[in-house]
């Protein structure tokens, strides 16, 4: 069986562990997911089944949107609620007017410091591995690009945003870097992924309603229409919300 599946990955799985859920359901060993999420984290996980594997690089290159709730009053060391949350002293709480222009300041091309606790490489290991050994690595920063970010709701310490970004981009280390310029804390309290480029979370399989379903396959999109949504030029971005 080649093509894609689109699972909606709940909180607390890892993006492998989904995966092999997935494989003991369908039997198809010849299989990996196109872009990790946090373990903490929801939404879109594109499972790439049997030939669908060479779409991965393509699947990685689309344009994804996530929502995200976080609090500006504490951090962590992964910036999210994985790790223990430390108070940050706040000396001027700042204003909804504030909090959303310095979201819409990190709109465009960026450089980003991925966290020390993430799964990119360093030397052929993990950083989250080396932080967890005592040897947080210095990352360098790396161009990110923000197509846009909007505020649905903010109400001290809380905040409700949702953005859209091309590959290599870290939510974490975006609240991160937001809370130094308003000069606050910034921890992710949830994240859910709602697309990869034509990918819907709306459309997505929980992996509950894939082992129940009488014929698995039918969760599949195959190889050819999955060509074709990826081959779409230029690619299509999503919209910025319109409303609050």
């Amino acid at each position: 069986m080649d093509g894609l599946i689109n699972l909606h990955k709940p909180p607390g799985l890892t993006s492998a562990q989904a995966l092999y859920r997935v494989r003991k359901i369908t039997g198809v060993r010849k299989s990996g997911h196109a872009g990790t999420l946090d373990p903490a984290a929801e939404g879109v996980l594109v499972l790439c089944l049997g030939r669908a594997t060479k779409l991965v690089e393509a699947l990685m290159d689309q344009p994804k949107v996530y929502r995200a709730a976080a609090r500006l009053d504490v951090t962590s060391d992964s910036f999210d609620s994985d790790r223990p949350l430390r108070p940050v002293p706040v000396d001027n709480v700042p204003a909804a007017e504030q909090v959303a222009a310095a979201l819409r300041g990190f709109e465009g091309q960026i450089m980003q410091v991925p966290p020390a606790v993430s799964a990119l490489k360093v030397g052929g290991r993990p950083a989250y591995k080396l932080e967890r050994a005592g040897r947080p690595p210095a990352l360098a920063a790396r161009p990110a690009h923000i197509y846009w970010v909007h505020m649905h709701a903010y109400a001290w310490p809380e905040l409700d945003y949702e953005l859209a970004c091309g590959r290599g981009t870290y939510v974490r280390a975006l609240v991160r870097d937001l809370g130094a310029t308003l000069g606050t804390g910034g921890c992710l309290t949830g994240l859910l992924r709602r697309a990869v480029g034509p990918l819907h979370v709306d459309a997505a399989w929980t992996l509950d309603a894939l082992a129940a379903a009488g014929d698995w396959t039918t969760a599949v999109l195959p190889m050819d229409e999955a060509r074709r949504l990826l081959a779409q030029r230029p690619v299509p971005l999503p919209p910025r919300p319109t409303q609050a």
